[in-house]
């Protein structure tokens, strides 16, 4: 997470708001609506992270005349900047009023589709990078949606601190 990020989450945290159109949910269902939000963000940053990989891969092609090794790929997909795990298969309901996330299928489809020349390469990329400029929308929409549900959190913990107490497992 960048340090603006981080920075505005914690401005968040302060200046938490009710958020009306969550209201209607029990405490467990708002706690669970926003973890499949969270586990769809990193359903979402997988697939971001695949895609600007193979846009590096093919430049590199492209530049270099040549593919790129397996070190280079390993630390293209390896490093996730949060330190966090991925968990590419997994299945998630999307959370409704987001913008449709493009087909897995056709996602996959552009992880591996081998190009046979130059412009082949330069239409494949710039499938890519519309692809993934989809997805960081989708990832936006549901940073919003993940801060309206952390907001309604935090404003039902200040109401009624011992809700939180439910977190902690028991000895």
């Amino acid at each position: 997470m960048t340090d603006k990020r981080l920075s505005t989450r914690r401005a968040s945290v302060r200046f938490a708001e009710a958020a009306p159109e969550l209201s209607g949910l029990t405490l467990d269902e708002l706690r669970a609506y926003r973890a499949d939000l969270e586990s769809e963000e990193e359903r979402v940053c997988y697939w971001r992270r695949l895609l600007e990989g193979r846009v590096d891969l093919l430049e590199a092609r492209a530049t270099l005349g040549t593919l790129v090794s397996l070190p280079d790929l390993v630390r293209v997909l390896g490093d996730t900047g949060s330190g966090r795990s991925r968990r590419a298969l997994l299945r998630v309901v999307s959370p409704e009023h987001l913008p449709d996330l493009p087909h897995l299928d056709e996602l996959g489809e552009l992880w591996t589709a081998e190009p046979r020349d130059d412009e082949e390469i330069t239409d494949l990329v710039a499938r890519l990078r519309d692809r993934t400029e989809t997805l960081t929308a989708y990832r936006d929409a549901l940073h919003e949606r993940i801060d309206a549900a952390t907001g309604e959190l935090i404003v039902r913990y200040r109401a009624d601190p011992r809700a939180a107490l439910a977190l902690i497992p028991p000895e």
